[in-house]
């Protein structure tokens, strides 16, 4: 099991989105703690480099998290537009 953090910004865009995406978000962020940072199962799931990683949550919303390699944490440092995603 893995802890899962999400950053304040992160959040407030995530609220700020339709009901459908808000539900998808909770769906990775339990995947994430289930299964750890490796989710190939997502849409678009990549790896960013430097322990980053990526998806779709669809062709709009992408969500972004950072694994520090030995730990069991997960940081969510992004969720909003795919135009305005830090990648």
């Amino acid at each position: 099991m893995y802890s899962v953090l999400v950053k304040k910004s992160a959040l407030k865009k995530i609220k700020k989105a339709p009901e459908a995406i808000q539900i998808l978000f909770d769906e990775l962020m339990k995947d994430l703690k289930n299964n750890g940072p490796v989710v190939p199962e997502w849409p678009n799931y990549s790896k960013l480099g430097n322990n980053r990683y990526h998806c779709h949550l669809n062709y709009s919303w992408v969500a972004c998290w950072f694994y520090e390699a030995g730990t069991v944490k997960i940081e969510v440092y992004y969720a909003g537009s795919r135009e305005d995603a830090p990648y």
